[in-house]
């Protein structure tokens, strides 16, 4: 989620964006998101500028609904037991999809660096509440592992990673295992989970005044106002029910106050269970880094790359 106010970042004409969308006498709300989503959309543009050419995925559904698709890259060089990452898009579980919110460097990368590498759509609020969207990221891995054979995929090197929402939604399955459960899963299914600056990882600290004024809608339409179901979809507290049998976390975010504080908490929750955890911040603020750490992940010249791939080689070595 995104830290407010925003900051007219690399040159983009930001602030009269903004006065004209907080100005707009109809429909605020609607005209200052289709405002900013213009503004992302140039935004993402300039950080897949210098992205190589990207083979085309295939595209598999991994459930009925519309929403239920992936798309799927394989390792390069014909591996026959990849190891997979699977990638959960943003957009305050209620926008986005795979085709716009993946970016051009994670597909170019890390098939190039010898993984399998999948990025998911999922049924989005208001059509299902936060627990399906958790459900369809667990069946949508479960869909990758039932065809790992065909696919080339290592069933037992699995990384999740996930972005501003999809971030909590991966944190919310390597953490809770009724989800994967639920697809005939376990925790052990999971080798590691890297969330990409995150903020909702405690729900009710979020809604009870961190989270950026102009969000609280989109938290209120994702969690509600029972504090008893804001905990359970927390990894925060998730965590502590899991102790001992957690798998590794990598904590990335950019310099927003709330996602910052959210990652700490998240790291205290997941040493105090037991869990291996590496957190790291990185240059960007605002909607602009917010937006940053999600497309440049796979640039070489971002400095988060290197990080998760050092990461990724530990952990996944064999």
């Amino acid at each position: 989620m995104s830290q407010f106010p925003f900051r007219p970042a690399h040159g983009l004409l930001l602030a009269p964006i903004l006065a004209l969308a907080l100005t707009t006498p109809a429909h605020p709300q609607a005209a200052r998101g289709k405002l900013l989503q213009q503004w992302m959309a140039r935004r993402a543009q300039a950080n897949d500028a210098n992205a190589p050419a990207v083979a085309a995925a295939r595209t598999l559904a991994y459930g009925a609904d519309p929403k239920q698709v992936l798309d799927y890259w394989p390792a390069a060089g014909g591996a026959k037991r990849a190891p997979l990452v699977l990638f959960v898009h943003g957009g305050a579980w209620s926008m986005g999809d795979k085709a716009t919110a993946t970016g051009k460097w994670k597909p170019a990368h890390f098939p190039a660096a010898g993984y399998a590498f999948a990025s998911i759509d999922y049924r989005l609020v208001p059509q299902v509440r936060v627990e399906d969207e958790a459900a369809d990221v667990a069946h949508a891995l479960r869909y990758l592992l039932d065809h790992a054979a065909e696919l080339g995929i290592d069933p037992g090197r699995v990384v999740l990673m996930g972005h501003s929402a999809g971030a909590h939604l991966v944190a919310l399955v390597g953490t809770d295992e009724q989800y994967l459960r639920g697809a005939g899963l376990s925790l052990a299914s999971v080798k590691g989970v890297i969330p990409l600056d995150g903020a909702g990882y405690d729900v009710p600290r979020q809604m009870g005044g961190n989270a950026p004024r102009l969000l609280q809608q989109k938290y209120e339409a994702a969690f509600g106002n029972d504090p008893a179901r804001q905990r359970a979809l927390s990894p925060t507290f998730a965590a502590a029910a899991d102790r001992g049998r957690l798998p590794p976390f990598l904590l990335l975010h950019v310099q927003r106050p709330d996602g910052i504080a959210q990652a700490e908490e998240l790291e205290g929750a997941l040493k105090a269970a037991g869990a291996e955890v590496q957190r790291q911040g990185f240059p960007g603020e605002g909607l602009a880094g917010h937006g940053e750490i999600n497309r440049r992940i796979g640039d070489p010249a971002y400095p988060a790359t290197p990080v998760i791939d050092a990461w990724l080689k530990r952990l996944l070595a064999g």
